[in-house]
């Protein structure tokens, strides 16, 4: 099975990450396409293996499966302009609000569709993901539930849930990375700092933030120092926010409760918290 994913963002390098990492689709048949070469070259610096091209359609015309990882705005004028075909090859949409029914009708009502909702964490095979689908058989579907399987874990839900259960897993990331980061905060503010590396930029914060997890974890302060606990963030030498800003769109769902959180005071009550019992 050759996999074509439109897209080298936040989600769609995720994903060309995890199946990577994974044995169901080989290196040599995954191709990734976006319109930014610097990105493409590096997400290949990752997987070697795999090909890149800067057209959509080239990769279309290669490939069995399409993954359209591009924002929900785009849809309709990316998918408009490639030509699939729906007798032998199938669309999987990550574009969150964009329902089977309106792929169906950008494209056709024969095409197989199926709509994913995974989150960040697939890079690190740890995806809780949602997956709907339309003129799907049984086979196509348990096919693309085991693919997403081995990126983590893979749900087949009736696309009426998904708005709802979409608030616990992809979301969730987000609200679970806000706590990370207010302990993160928090830590600072005692006085709590492991041995970090110089680093002009800022970026020796995301020690400070592996750490945290470490403890959070809990894992002794030796432990915590080597490993910590989030995988996205020790994995990939990141902090707390910048993960939380990879998983939020402009006008989104999940921005929309972390805003909620913000305004019900959730990271100042984290801080007086772990300030409160030392």
């Amino acid at each position: 099975m050759k996999v074509a994913i439109i897209g080298a963002g936040n989600m769609g390098g995720a994903i060309a990450k995890g199946l990577a990492q994974g044995t169901i689709i080989k290196n040599s048949d995954i191709i990734v396409a976006d319109p930014d070469i610097k990105k493409l070259e590096q997400l290949q610096s990752h997987a070697p293996e795999i090909s890149i091209v800067t057209q959509n359609q080239e990769a279309v015309n290669w490939a069995d499966v399409i993954i359209l990882a591009v924002k929900p705005w785009l849809v309709s004028e990316v998918l408009g302009q490639l030509r699939i075909d729906p007798e032998r090859q199938l669309l999987i949409s990550i574009a969150a609000g964009v329902s089977l029914e309106q792929l169906a009708q950008i494209t056709s009502s024969k095409m197989t569709i199926f709509r994913l909702v995974p989150n960040t964490a697939i890079s690190e095979m740890a995806s809780m993901t949602l997956i709907s689908s339309f003129n799907a058989s049984e086979e196509q579907e348990r096919q693309i539930v085991d693919i997403f399987n081995e990126m983590g874990l893979a749900m087949l839900i009736p696309e009426s849930q998904i708005a709802a259960t979409t608030a616990l897993t992809s979301c969730g990331i987000a609200y679970v990375l806000k706590y990370i980061y207010a302990a993160t905060e928090a830590g600072v503010e005692m006085g709590v700092y492991p041995v970090v590396q110089e680093d002009a930029t800022g970026a020796g914060d995301s020690y400070d933030a592996a750490f945290i997890c470490g403890l959070i974890q809990g894992k002794s302060l030796k432990e915590a120092a080597e490993m910590g606990a989030a995988e996205l963030i020790l994995n990939n030498d990141t902090h707390p926010a910048i993960e939380i800003d990879k998983v939020t769109t402009p006008g989104g769902i999940t921005i929309k409760g972390l805003n909620e959180l913000d305004h019900a005071g959730f990271t100042s009550a984290i801080i007086k918290a772990m300030k409160a019992s030392r």
